[in-house]
């Protein structure tokens, strides 16, 4: 598009190759007698847009941290992202045979080996954070966010209070808080790991905070809108899944055009969190923008 989509492409291209190294190298995992690894590498390093630990490295450099610094964070959220990917595609959760184009993890290795590969890669992400993250403190206080992003609270609950569905009056509450935790607990999660990482002030993490909570929650609308009028192609997964499945939706609840609107204004509102980083927020002002159209 314009000289905003620039501004995010070109940080991308140039920091993308290092986190597809460092994905490459951390996974580097040696068992002969298991085909685990093999399971683990196979979806983590599927091509992807890696829009969290791209927000890993965005957040710690708006913040005046290493991105070098930073990117054991970034590799043990795409790790985590990914093992969630490959639960959710089991036939006991969302049963999607394709993920990023690709057949899902137990179509190739089975269900148990897939569940095997999704537990190994959660551990190894908590792994590279002890290991790789200088120094304790910041490590420790990540691992701390991590867990917390994923647990019941986080991503795991959201998953279940998906799965138990929002019973017959679903309201826009509700659906709130099942995609603040399923989706956006770790969105948010990147935020702060990286301004952590970078020794942010008090404000600065309050600014990333509310960024991520409105950023993962558009995300999560453009999401649901996709599944009703994109393609497989685009969204890279099988569409047209929520409604097969009666799960409330924004679109079932609000409408189309509504559920445009608020994912417009939860951008806007993402958009003036991160204003106290003055001309540095750039970046993170198109890739929120870019949500809108889903041109990630």
């Amino acid at each position: 598009m314009s000289h905003e989509t620039t501004a995010f492409d070109a940080f991308a291209r140039q920091y993308l190759p290092a986190i597809e190294q460092a994905l490459d190298r951390y996974s580097a995992v040696v068992n002969p007698y298991s085909i685990v690894p093999e399971a683990m590498r196979y979806s983590l390093l599927l091509p992807g847009k890696r829009i969290r630990p791209l927000l890993v490295l965005l957040s710690a450099d708006v913040c005046g941290g290493s991105i070098e610094k930073a990117m054991p964070a970034a590799c043990a959220v795409e790790m985590v992202h990914t093992f969630s990917l490959i639960h959710d595609d089991l036939p006991a959760m969302d049963n999607d045979d394709l993920r990023r184009g690709k057949p899902s993890n137990h179509k190739v290795y089975g269900e148990a080996q897939a569940i095997l590969a999704g537990d190994a890669l959660f551990a190894l992400a908590f792994e590279v954070l002890a290991r790789h993250l200088q120094p304790s403190e910041i490590a420790l206080s990540c691992i701390q966010e991590l867990a917390s992003a994923t647990g019941s609270e986080g991503m795991a609950g959201g998953q279940s209070m998906d799965m138990q569905g929002l019973g017959s009056a679903p309201t826009l509450e509700t659906l709130d808080l099942l995609h603040r935790r399923k989706t956006g607990a770790l969105i948010r999660c990147t935020l702060r790991m990286g301004g952590i990482i970078a020794n942010a002030s008090q404000d600065q993490l309050a600014a990333l905070t509310k960024y991520g909570e409105n950023v993962g929650l558009a995300f999560q609308i453009t999401d649901d809108l996709l599944d009703v009028e994109g393609s497989t192609v685009k969204a890279g997964k099988t569409i047209g899944k929520d409604q097969q499945q009666g799960k409330c939706t924004y679109p079932a609840l609000l409408g189309v055009g509504e559920s445009r609107k608020r994912a417009a204004m939860l951008i806007e509102d993402a958009i003036d969190a991160v204003t106290v980083f003055g001309k540095k927020a750039e970046v993170l002002e198109v890739l929120a923008r870019s949500i809108l159209s889903r041109d990630l």
